[in-house]
């Protein structure tokens, strides 16, 4: 983002602490569900098997525009599978920015590609290292996103990994991987939330502990991080207010405020999203958030 769009961004949480507007700054946009993955924690792939057309996610672009979002997400399903006769998910990235977004960013397996260098930043859903990722994702789906690393034309990958039971111990080696891969920028943590039917995956009270001083021990060796450690402290006590007014997310034409879990009853106390955490600190004007989010955003986004 440029300097100015910072400043504008700045602006806003000073109006939210002020005013206490609940405006929102941040949407996603799902583009359907179709993926071409069966992960063994995910509860929402090809359900529908759909994907949207051009015209209703342009649509919800300037929408979303309207509404005040300058900091956009695509997702999925798996969402470089995107296509609307010869357009894709390159054509999106495009329009979002000719519309005026400040920051476009996708989420992605990475099996099917990572290089989007329309993107700002790609979110790359990696959980561990060979082993542990492909008995989540399936196998040979470690090799295939290491290869297409290789593709990539700049340095604009976030490795977003979710932290469940099976891949508790891969913390620090992904800090390793991610430190030293010259196509990766930083890393991006969240703990496992319990959609139906992933439950099992779940941390104990004890795991989640040890996940988040794992985490916390890369900080302090200075691994490039991109999550803040005022949102682990919070998120793991638990005194952070849900939902985050701020979020929005977009599909099929619906709005939900945070994201899709509100709906579900009990899942939103399960919420192992680690940047609602962080955003909800942020804009409750929590002094410490707002230092370490302004200090890691100007470094990494």
């Amino acid at each position: 983002m440029r300097l100015d769009q910072y400043f504008r961004l700045g602006l806003f949480g000073i109006g939210t602490l002020l005013f206490r507007w609940k405006k929102p700054i941040l949407g996603t946009i799902i583009l359907g569900d179709r993926c071409n993955l069966h992960c063994t924690h995910c509860a929402v792939n090809n359900i529908q098997s759909s994907m949207a057309p051009c015209e209703q996610v342009r649509s919800e672009m300037l929408d979303l525009y309207q509404k005040g979002i300058r900091l956009l997400f695509f997702c999925g399903g798996e969402t470089t599978l995107w296509r609307d006769g010869e357009l894709d998910l390159h054509d999106l990235i495009r329009e979002a920015k000719a519309i005026g977004f400040y920051s476009v960013q996708i989420v992605t397996n990475g099996t099917l590609g990572t290089d989007y260098p329309e993107a700002d930043l790609v979110f790359l859903s990696l959980d561990g290292m060979k082993e542990a990722h492909d008995k989540i994702r399936g196998n040979g789906t470690w090799d295939k996103v290491v290869a297409n690393l290789q593709q990539n034309a700049r340095c604009n990958v976030v490795v977003y990994a979710a932290i469940n039971n099976s891949n508790l111990g891969e913390i620090r080696a992904l800090g390793d991987f991610v430190r030293a891969h010259p196509a990766l920028r930083c890393l991006s943590f969240n703990i496992h939330t319990p959609f139906a039917g992933t439950e099992t995956l779940s941390l104990s009270a004890d795991e989640k502990l040890q996940a988040i001083e794992g985490i916390r021990a890369l900080m302090r060796d200075r691994y490039p991080i991109f999550n803040l450690e005022s949102g682990l402290d919070h998120w793991l006590s638990g005194d952070w207010k849900r939902a985050c007014p701020q979020c929005v997310v977009v599909e099929n034409g619906r709005h939900y405020v945070c994201g899709r879990c509100v709906e579900i009853p009990g899942l939103c106390e399960e919420c192992g999203f680690l940047f609602a955490a962080e955003f909800s600190l942020l804009f409750g004007g929590n002094p410490r958030t707002i230092w370490q989010m302004a200090w890691t955003y100007l470094r990494y986004a």
